[in-house]
């Protein structure tokens, strides 16, 4: 079985920020003190993980610069790829982010305000380095011509924006990649959003990567076969109920590809 990028599959821990700790919490509250960020992803890249993800939660609500020494702490240690998201609101922010080690840069509200930062950022860096980061959720009142609505700020602040035109758009834009988070199924180990994540799969041809909800490999599983890339799960490996290889070795039983740990 391969993926819809006909790639190998790939693991992606992902480590929310806050003041220079790994947090994580249950659809962005009640977050819990998880551990150093290098030290948490050096931890994932010995275990096997594709890549890592690092949010700073609170950079944009705060309207600030992501937290840049814990970037370069974490790749002077961790040779897989770095994606890293917070507070990017110009072309100087996401270079100062890739100059500190970031391999990617993800966006999650400022291309709302200002959609042209992504045609900015591809024409700069390349389409590979941009990652549209959008955290999704039902709308409160349902309505015919759209389910899923964008929200920012973590969760806090919904921006009336249909998600799936939004990320159709950021695609046509320059974005190379998609980072979509269930709000809805953030932090509840109840799996992820497959409803949200098809439809994502069948209206762009970028890779994207499944978020929020992640409790058993069961899960990732079935994102794969949804249509995602690559997975990406927090609780589960923060928590220590699996490791990335036992998740790893489960996927690959079942017929997706993997790069073998260490590889």
């Amino acid at each position: 079985m391969t993926t819809a990028t006909g790639l190998t599959s790939r693991i992606i821990p992902c480590l929310d920020v806050r003041d220079g700790r790994v947090v994580k919490g249950v659809r962005f509250q009640n977050l819990q003190d998880q551990g150093d960020p290098a030290e948490c992803a050096a931890r994932y890249a010995e275990q096997g993980a594709d890549e890592i993800v690092f949010l700073d939660i609170t950079a944009s609500p705060e309207g600030r610069d992501a937290d840049r020494d814990w970037i370069r702490r974490t790749a002077e240690q961790v040779f897989i790829p770095l994606s890293v998201g917070g507070g990017v609101r110009r072309v100087e922010d996401a270079e100062r982010l890739l100059r500190s080690g970031a391999d990617k840069v993800a966006l999650n509200s400022s291309p709302i305000d200002r959609p042209e930062l992504l045609d900015e950022l591809a024409h700069r860096f390349g389409s590979q380095c941009v990652v549209l980061s959008v955290d999704a959720g039902r709308w409160e009142e349902p309505r015919a011509d759209s389910r899923w609505q964008v929200v920012t700020h973590g969760g806090r602040r919904p921006r009336g924006l249909d998600a799936i035109e939004w990320i159709v758009e950021g695609v046509e834009r320059g974005a190379g990649e998609i980072l979509l988070t269930s709000i809805d199924s953030d932090g509840t180990q109840d799996g992820y959003d497959l409803e949200l994540l098809a439809e994502v799969c069948q209206r762009v041809r970028v890779p994207v990567i499944a978020s929020g909800g992640a409790g058993r490999p069961e899960h990732l599983a079935a994102a794969l076969r949804a249509g995602a890339a690559a997975v990406l799960a927090a609780s589960i490996f923060h928590q220590g109920t699996y490791t990335v290889g036992e998740v790893k070795a489960y996927l690959a039983q079942q017929g997706f590809p993997m790069r073998e740990s260490g590889a």
